[in-house]
């Protein structure tokens, strides 16, 4: 049974889609994609939308080529806008080694206009739009051919709802003057460095379960042999050495093939598998490190004394300043931000002593820090008071 909507299934057809879309200045783009057993994700359709143009693009079609597509996300006449970009940027990197420019992603620009942190798509179109986004087929099997009709109903629906939350937000933005607030977040998202983790930084996505400068070094190495197994052979990196494991092989340091056998999230026989031999080297490797260049066990700065105070005083200030002008907290500065800001004052190196945050927040701070103003609680809540 054919479907009721059209899929580009020919590079000729996409190719006159992605020029009409060209036309407008700016494009909805949402994917679909499949990672529950590979480790590069499965892009299985492509939605794109402008005020008169739409498309869905079928990238498994036999000899479709998606240039047309990358040629349209190159170009910087038309602003692409996503929803929670990073995924979908991830995709197009890694198929067409380009990071779409310039960028609009409406998550962070619904954080700046005071819809919350991370708000879900089909929240911010119900409070956006009159629209309704049904979820049900969000989870199927997008590689399945032919696609059903609620599939495709489903993933239009992604993109053309999309232009109205981008209008919204655009109009909003531009009428508080707050739109080069996004510049900050759209610059991280825009930098190919985002989505492209060196297999020897694999060991920063764990969490440190270490005490010991060698189990780091271990971790580290470990880390990076798993993660370049998982890209050769496109498959998760669970399925290669689960995180328990790594950190088991941190700790108790196996230098052969029986004490590799006794960890217990080792599977049997896999101390004798080439994977088995590559771990064993791994921590060889680690223990040839001279002790002098093993890597320090990151530890939490001490506060000076009393700065814990000044800290819980920033996070009722940082409460007060959302409230008031709508900006998400991750926004502006986290707990890490705030405990700098309070040890080093004006010295600290965060983004809330910079441009708009520190106009809303930072210069507000330090005035708290260095006692020209102070919190009062009167009329039922708390106020800022010049002193």
């Amino acid at each position: 049974m054919k479907p009721v909507m059209e899929v580009i299934t020919r590079t000729s057809e996409l190719e006159r889609a992605c020029e009409a879309l060209a036309r407008s200045d700016y494009v909805t783009v949402d994917t679909e994609f499949i990672r529950e057993t590979t480790f590069w994700p499965e892009l299985c359709l492509v939605q794109l939308a402008s005020d008169d143009t739409t498309a869905l693009v079928d990238p498994l079609a036999d000899g479709l080529s998606l240039a047309p597509f990358f040629a349209l996300m190159r170009d910087p006449s038309v602003t692409k806008v996503f929803h929670a970009a990073r995924q979908d940027i991830e995709i197009i990197y890694r198929l067409g080694g380009i990071v779409p420019a310039p960028l609009f992603d409406t998550q962070v620009a619904a954080m700046v206009c005071g819809f919350g942190e991370s708000i879900a798509y089909d929240q911010l179109v119900g409070r956006l739009t009159s629209g309704r986004i049904d979820k049900t087929s969000r989870f199927t099997d997008w590689r399945r051919r032919p696609l059903s009709d609620q599939q495709l109903v489903y993933a239009l629906a992604d993109v053309t709802y999309l232009r109205d939350v981008y209008k919204s937000l655009r109009e909003t933005l531009e009428k508080t003057g707050r739109l080069s607030w996004l510049d900050e977040e759209m610059a991280v998202l825009s930098d190919p460095a985002t989505y492209d983790l060196h297999p020897d930084d694999a060991w920063r996505r764990l969490k440190l379960r270490v005490k010991k400068p060698i189990e780091l070094q271990i971790m580290k190495e470990i880390a990076a042999w798993r993660e370049r197994e998982a890209r050769e052979q496109d498959k998760p990196r669970g399925r290669i050495l689960k995180d328990d494991g790594i950190y088991e092989i941190a700790q108790q340091q196996p230098r052969d093939e029986q004490a590799l056998s006794r960890l217990r999230t080792i599977p049997k026989g896999f101390e004798r598998s080439a994977a088995g031999r590559a771990i064993l080297a791994a921590v060889a490797k680690a223990h040839a490190v001279p002790k002098s260049d093993l890597p320090a066990i990151p530890r939490p700065p001490q506060l000076p004394e009393g700065t814990q105070a000044a800290v819980e005083f920033l996070r009722v200030l940082l409460k007060i300043v959302v409230e008031e002008e709508g900006v998400a907290a991750k926004l502006i500065a986290n707990s890490d931000d705030l405990e700098k800001l309070a040890s080093k004052g004006e010295a600290a190196e965060i983004a809330a002593l910079t441009g708009w945050r520190r106009d809303i927040f930072g210069a507000r701070a330090l005035k708290l820090l260095e006692g020209e103003s102070a919190l009062v609680y009167r009329n039922k809540r708390v106020e800022i008071i010049a002193l």
